[in-house]
């Protein structure tokens, strides 16, 4: 199995996206994360907070009773490094080939 394969799983439900960009806006503890999911049980929000602490997406810490939770966004970079960098060139020179092509296309302007 990849080693990412764990990141591509919790990145693909909607609800665990959604807790990942609470965490981007800071720590939380595990009652405000649910509290931004009033639709569900907290039960149900904890399951996708483990599915993201498995994947190392979120790291957890303890003070006390209370369990603070803050965004590790190491393996959301090595996806980018490994799924998305290496096809910025090829999207970068479309871009400039379809970019001359309209320019040599395109009437002159007309002058004063």
């Amino acid at each position: 199995m990849n080693d990412l394969d764990p990141v591509w799983k919790a990145l693909s439900d909607a609800t665990r996206r959604d807790i990942l960009d609470i965490l981007h806006d800071g720590p939380r503890t595990t009652s405000e994360i649910v509290d931004c999911f009033p639709q569900m049980s907290r039960f149900g929000v904890m399951k996708h907070m483990e599915v993201l602490r498995q994947a190392d997406l979120i790291n957890t810490r303890e003070e006390g009773r209370r369990r603070i939770h803050s965004l590790n966004a190491v393996p959301i970079r090595q996806i980018y490094e490994r799924w998305v960098s290496g096809f910025e060139d090829l999207w970068a020179t479309k871009l400039l080939g379809l970019k001359r092509s309209l320019e040599q296309d395109s009437p002159e302007e007309p002058s004063d």
